[in-house]
């Protein structure tokens, strides 16, 4: 009778915390193929749905005072479901006009770069550290950081991706929690809780210098054989002769 109470306690109040986190909906993981609702009414998580429940919130979020000076919440885009999320570190004047993340040069740039191993924009999901652009494009202060990276984290799991593409030091040190160098940080591959991390320069920084471009093509063709070992969806990359 004791170890029966003990259990209601532990499920009561473990359903509690969840409550806290996901409002009045439970999501549970459900088996692969399974793609029905159980008959007790759990649903299978990610989805669209809970995807669009967060951007809903995040869209009216005042957690920090970049909510006084933005335009648009710049929340992210791209395919829900992507093998491959890239994570910028702030909105510009383009995004926040917008509010899509990377529209301007340095989008167009992105693109690009996707394009040269394989991916269309629309094929990835594209995110940043805050969702708000910062006064004069800023470097986001730690606490502005600090409010939007469960945000952040909420659409990693979503889209569960297998590999993450950071794009600059400020998005790499605010996601990886390290304060080292870009360089020593695009010589690895991280993890992040059980997912596969490259980092490379910001298209912005490409833009500013011309000699890192070289660079960013071998981080991102690391990224690219990595990623055929563990998706392997995708034709042999076929690289264009200069």
């Amino acid at each position: 009778m004791h170890e029966s109470s003990d259990m209601f306690e532990l499920t009561e109040r473990y359903f509690s915390q969840q409550s806290e986190l996901y409002g009045s909906e439970f999501y549970v993981n459900w088996p692969a193929g399974k793609t029905t609702v159980p008959q007790s009414g759990l649903k299978p998580e990610p989805s669209s749905e809970t995807m669009r429940d967060l951007e809903a919130k995040v869209k009216t979020c005042i957690a920090c005072k970049l909510a006084n000076t933005r335009t648009l919440v710049v929340f992210g885009t791209g395919r829900t479901t992507a093998e491959l999320m890239c994570i910028g570190e702030a909105p510009g004047h383009d995004e926040d006009k917008a509010g899509e993340p990377f529209v301007g040069k340095a989008g167009q740039l992105l693109n690009k770069i996707l394009d040269a191993i394989g991916f269309k924009r629309e094929e990835v999901y594209i995110a940043n550290i805050v969702k708000c652009r910062p006064p004069n494009n800023r470097d986001p202060l730690p606490e502005e950081s600090e409010k939007c990276l469960p945000y952040l984290r909420q659409q990693i799991h979503f889209v569960n991706p297998k590999i993450i593409l950071i794009l600059g030091r400020v998005a790499a040190h605010n996601l990886l929690n390290t304060d080292a160098s870009l360089s020593s940080l695009r010589q690895q591959v991280h993890d992040f809780e059980g997912r596969k991390v490259f980092v490379t320069y910001h298209p912005a920084a490409l833009l500013r210098n011309q000699q890192w471009k070289r660079h960013t093509w071998n981080d991102v063709k690391k990224l690219r054989t990595l990623y055929d070992t563990l998706v392997g969806d995708k034709p042999p990359l076929k690289v264009k002769q200069k």
